[in-house]
């Protein structure tokens, strides 16, 4: 049971396959939250994945301590997302891009981000203005590489053709959601991506061809697969995982892949969580799944998925195209 590593254009080091999401880290438990960076890195994740918005900066400023305090930011790759609407307005422009990635500098105590990507999406802005705004960042080494989570592929594929029309840096990371549950319904609302589904058949093959990074939120359904809920009563659910998950996942078509799910971690004697994330390791696409691992137990169980082999035809199974 390794980690295992993959290169990302742009970045120096490898980085993890499991990339640990940080949403669940707040100042007023800081020490906590250290071991908990602490714990991820003693199992060889390198890779942390947070946002301007997760709780008001406080996820960032729990990174920016650890690795101060740890003084090992040369070896962390860190991926962080601004951009996010807000109540008032959407905020997908070159203004909010600057201000949002000085504030994620700052706390995070650093000058350099490694992958930055926009949170989201406005169809009515042009990408050419983002594109050069992301250059501008890149020029002068605030940013080692850029992209965007939920933004459609035909958005990222407007913009590398702009970026190759204009002699500039092209997206080289998109962050949507994949995984073994179909996204049913938007989880925050409209302008949630994903690539999961048989809907989403043309946008995997783009990614396949392309074989642009992707990190997948929310890549075990935010809990769906974590083993709690069972296939055979679904109507528990709704006591195991929440509202959000409740809402996007909990549905007649996941509960399908749920217990085919259950059934074949029994054949190869596996947990369900890890064959959720094998499945995403088995996809042709270059996927880096993010998880929320909350201690130690959870880590390692998710990193014995990379000793769970998958055949095409087993993953075919389990996303009922067969």
């Amino acid at each position: 049971m390794a980690m295992k590593y993959r290169k990302i254009l742009g970045i120096e080091k490898p980085v993890s396959r499991i990339v640990q999401g940080t949403i669940m880290l707040t100042i007023d438990k800081m020490e906590e939250g250290i071991e908990l960076l602490d714990m991820c890195a003693a199992h060889g994740v390198n890779a942390l994945d947070s946002a301007h918005v997760y709780g008001g900066g406080q996820s960032e400023r729990v990174v920016g301590e650890w690795m101060k305090r740890r003084g090992n930011r040369d070896e962390v790759v860190i991926l962080t997302k601004g951009c996010h609407h807000n109540q008032d307005r959407k905020r997908v422009t070159p203004f909010d891009l600057t201000a949002d990635l000085y504030d994620s500098l700052a706390r995070l105590q650093t000058d350099f981000i490694d992958l930055y990507v926009l949170h989201r999406d406005d169809l009515d802005v042009p990408v050419g203005p983002i594109v050069e705004t992301f250059n501008e960042h890149f020029e002068a080494g605030r940013i080692r590489g850029f992209g965007g989570s939920n933004w459609t592929y035909r958005r990222i594929a407007e913009a590398n053709e702009y970026a190759k029309e204009h002699g500039l840096v092209p997206f080289t990371v998109s962050s949507p959601n994949y995984g073994l549950a179909e996204q049913v319904r938007n989880p925050w609302g409209p302008g949630c991506v994903s690539l999961s589904g048989p809907e989403k058949a043309e946008a995997r093959t783009w990614y396949q061809e392309n074989q642009m990074t992707v990190f997948s939120y929310s890549s075990i359904a935010r809990g769906f697969f974590s083993g709690r809920v069972q296939a055979a009563t679904p109507e528990e659910a709704k006591n195991v995982i929440d509202d959000t998950a409740q809402y996007a996942y909990a549905h007649p078509v996941n509960f399908e892949r749920l217990a085919r799910a259950e059934k074949l971690a029994k054949e190869k004697g596996v947990t369900v969580p890890q064959i959720a994330i094998a499945y995403i390791f088995g996809s042709p696409m270059n996927v880096f799944p993010l998880v929320a691992a909350y201690n130690e137990s959870e880590m390692e169980d998710n990193i014995k998925a990379f000793d769970v082999e998958l055949s095409p035809e087993e993953c075919a199974w389990l996303d009922l195209r067969e």
